[in-house]
């Protein structure tokens, strides 16, 4: 059981459950109006603390630097919710909404006076006091603390097809023509240019030969492709609401003097 002198150790610290696991941070006590001892704290939960949920502080334990309550932690972020700005009370309602959630008697806590749950009004005590005397209000702030939560921004893939694309190349090729030579007769070449019969038909054949282009095509490897990433750094503005509590006077002036009626 917590006691009014261990509440600064509590607030404002990390509340564990029976596992070991985080489940927010303490943000208020409240305190049992009949026995002035604590009964409930708050947790603030959720995305960069957002939320609050209730869980009975009786059967909580300070272990280390955190405070450690016998629930699981699903079961206090599922906590019924209550105005937690109410006055710095809960009603009678909301009281027994939570100690039917977490499965408390609640006519057997209003038997028990010693049990630190009882109701002579119906609510619990202020938020975040110590000392049964101490008549001070304490005033809070919210504070806006920004993270950050990685996700999947999209996807990229590498994929290969085949273009068909027309290529010119000019080569040069070569042909045979036929080309006629007339040789006189000589006393060089007569003997030659007699041979064979005075008058007859004859004939004399001469293969020509051209060169044409052939197109061949081979796969060659060109470059490698692959997909990588890399973290690009940049600013972003994030916008944000937090409430701050203010503290007016009534019946003193300016300086917290009483005034004195004339």
């Amino acid at each position: 059981m917590i006691t009014r002198e261990q509440i600064d150790t509590v607030l404002d610290h990390p509340v564990h459950d029976a596992r070991g696991d985080k489940i927010g941070d303490a943000r208020h006590v409240f305190f049992d109006d009949v026995t002035g001892e604590p009964e409930w704290v708050s947790v603030r939960t959720g995305l960069f603390g957002t939320s609050e949920s209730f869980v009975p502080i009786h059967d909580a334990a300070l272990v280390e630097d955190h405070l450690e309550v016998p629930y699981a932690k699903d079961q206090v972020k599922d906590a019924p919710n209550v105005d937690v700005d109410a006055g710095g009370h809960l009603s009678e309602q909301e009281e027994q909404r939570l100690y039917q959630y977490y499965g408390i008697d609640w006519d057997a806590s209003w038997q028990d006076p010693g049990s630190g749950t009882g109701r002579a009004t119906g609510t619990a005590g202020t938020v975040g006091t110590t000392g049964s005397a101490d008549e001070a209000m304490t005033r809070s702030e919210e504070e806006m603390h920004v993270g950050v939560e990685r996700r999947e921004a999209g996807r990229a893939r590498l994929r290969k097809y085949v273009v068909t694309e027309e290529q010119q190349y000019t080569v040069p090729v070569r042909h045979e023509e036929v080309r006629v030579e007339r040789e006189p007769i000589t006393d060089a070449n007569r003997d030659r240019a007699m041979t064979g019969p005075d008058i007859t038909e004859a004939e004399h054949d001469v293969t020509l030969y051209e060169e044409q282009p052939v197109v061949e095509t081979r796969a060659v490897p060109k470059e490698r492709v692959r997909l990588t990433t890399e973290e690009v750094t940049e600013e972003e503005t994030v916008t944000g609401e937090v409430r701050k509590e203010r503290i007016e006077t009534e019946g003193t002036d300016e300086h917290g003097d009483q005034r004195r009626r004339r």
